[in-house]
């Protein structure tokens, strides 16, 4: 081979090389932003399970009070300790809270 020929050969070389390299650090950053979504994303994921536990937890209280409310006695019993409400004849005696 001659030196025009070997220096050809660099050159293709050192091409292809360059072109490896920006290939190489683009699929890296690439991946370094998948992998920072993946990290977002399983944070996001325990974040909204829990959320979900929160909401899971409140509708099964909101769903005891609705069968709570279906009774009669109790919405009666509700409206005379949350609301003062008297029967005829009853007397209502508010009793200082005690700072226990």
């Amino acid at each position: 081979m001659s030196k025009k020929g070997l220096k050809k050969a660099k050159k293709r070389l050192m091409l292809e090389i360059l072109v490896f390299l920006v290939l190489l650090v683009f699929l890296s950053f690439s991946m370094f932003k998948v992998w920072l979504q993946i990290i977002d994303n399983k944070s996001n994921i325990v974040s909204l399970n829990e959320k979900y536990e929160k909401l899971l937890e409140e509708e099964k209280a909101l769903k005891s009070d609705v069968n709570k409310l279906q009774d009669p006695d109790y919405v009666a019993r509700y409206a005379r300790e949350k609301y003062l409400y008297t029967r005829d004849g009853e007397l209502i005696i508010r009793m200082p809270e005690s700072e226990e």
